[in-house]
């Protein structure tokens, strides 16, 4: 009965795609089946910038392999706890984008080591590349990164100009004060000044509030790669900046229940001054909204203009195949096809994202597409350590709940919601390093100015 329950909340939980829910032959039920001699394999992505030009990479693989079908479906915001409750009740796909909450889910042994797979020539390739707790748990490696994805600041051109504002803003101050320019000159033509995806708090931090603080000498998410500890007195400045924008209604209204795609086709009509966002936005604007407007990319605004950090790259995880999966063979067969070079190539040339490996940048050629200048890698970014997960034994709210909670409603103290997260998840921290879970390692002598 337990099964068949959470089977059924599945299917209501992703009744937006029928793959999800369909019969047992289309991969239900613990992984792929074979029927009638043709192995079906189903694959779960969440990245949705990509989804088309994925969905042709499956469409040929399935032309080439006609002994193989692989059915992609494309989620939506609650990837991870789809992807939970897929296998706690048998009905995970055979191969899934491990990009999205990697430690916990390979902590839950969701995915199968790719080490056996990998043949001498494709570990070279790789070499250098993967990181523990992004690419490896535990020693092992379970995906590979196919793209990393920069970070900047996304604006509208046309409307900064209508406001007078001469240049992007390089401290936060500024970037209020352009806000509620924008939104003085637009508000009456619906356009507001600033916006974030604060429908899921975290999301919205991590494109935004994490790398202003990493330009500003930071860490990541409240941790400190110095001493090993979590402290969030850095937040102080940037969630008092954001509050303004709330308070003085610079953000677009309805911030609070907006996705990502949402506040992406309302930028494209123009109706919002900026919002800081991934390279896939190069993509977005391409085909999933096109638009007509004039905006550009800048570098992420730091608290007072000064830098004492490179910015973050993020990425460099992709596919993993589920521990569960019946038909792992031909599951790899079709990972090694996504990350073959020729693949690879071709998607860094779409513009979709930056490559991560250096033979892929060496080989391609660089895309003529609008905006993709602005978020090449350069000096300024880097890809920062990963920080220890301590989600699973935090008690209370996560970090960006709590502050978003703050700007939305002003409850609470600032300083005393500080204090409580940097207590609450330094305790969670020394819980999960005595479980052993996480392992902490001090670097006195990290410099956020010296990364790679």
């Amino acid at each position: 009965m337990v099964k068949k329950s959470m089977a059924a909340l599945l299917c209501l939980s992703l009744a937006f795609t029928a793959a999800a829910c369909g019969n047992k032959e289309d991969g239900a039920n613990g992984g792929g089946a074979s029927s009638g001699g043709k192995t079906k394999l189903t694959f779960w992505t969440a990245d949705r910038h990509d989804a088309d030009y994925i969905k042709g990479l499956v469409e040929k693989f399935n032309t080439d392999n006609p002994d193989i079908e692989v059915e992609m479906s494309v989620m939506s915001e609650n990837y991870v706890q789809s992807v939970d409750l897929a296998y706690a009740s048998g009905q995970a796909p055979d191969i899934l984008n491990a990009k999205f909450d990697f430690v916990n889910m390979a902590r839950k042994q969701y995915f199968e080591p790719l080490d056996s797979f990998m043949k001498d020539d494709m570990k070279k390739r790789f070499e250098g590349t993967l990181r523990d707790s992004a690419n490896m748990y535990d020693g092992k490696i379970y995906t590979l990164p196919n793209y990393g994805t920069t970070i900047r600041l996304v604006y509208n051109q046309e409307l900064f100009e209508k406001a007078g504002i001469a240049n992007p803003p390089k401290t936060l101050q500024e970037m209020v004060d352009a806000a509620k320019k924008i939104t003085d000159m637009g508000k009456k033509d619906g356009i507001y000044g600033f916006a974030e995806n604060f429908k899921n708090p975290t999301s919205a931090m991590e494109r935004s509030v994490r790398n202003i603080l990493q330009v500003s000498g930071y860490g990541v998410d409240g941790y400190n790669f110095k001493t090993g500890k979590y402290d969030f007195a850095g937040y102080k400045e940037v969630i008092s900046a954001f509050k303004k924008m709330k308070d003085d209604g610079s953000m677009l209204p309805g911030v609070e229940s907006m996705d990502i795609d949402p506040l992406r086709a309302q930028f494209a009509a123009g109706k919002i001054g900026m919002y800081l966002s991934y390279s896939a936005e190069i993509g977005v604007y391409q085909t999933q909204f096109p638009t007509k407007i004039k905006w550009a990319a800048a570098p992420v605004p730091s608290i007072d203009g000064t830098i004492k950090g490179l910015n973050g790259m993020n990425g460099a995880q992709w596919l993993a195949i589920s521990n569960s999966s019946k038909n792992k063979e031909a599951a790899w067969k079709f990972v090694n096809y996504m990350y073959s070079e020729e693949n690879l190539v071709k998607y860094a040339e779409t513009g979709l994202g930056m490559p991560v490996l250096q033979s892929v940048a060496e080989k391609m050629k660089t895309p003529d597409i609008y905006g993709y200048k602005d978020f090449v890698p350069n000096k300024s970014d880097a890809i920062w350590p990963i920080k220890p997960n301590v989600d699973s034994s935090l008690q209370g709210l996560k970090y960006a709940d709590a502050f978003w909670k703050y700007i939305l409603d002003g409850s609470g103290d600032l300083d005393g919601i500080i204090a409580d997260l940097s207590k609450r998840y330094n305790d969670a921290l020394d819980k999960a390093v005595k479980a052993g879970d996480v392992k902490v390692n001090p670097d006195p002598n990290f410099d956020p100015m010296k990364l790679k």
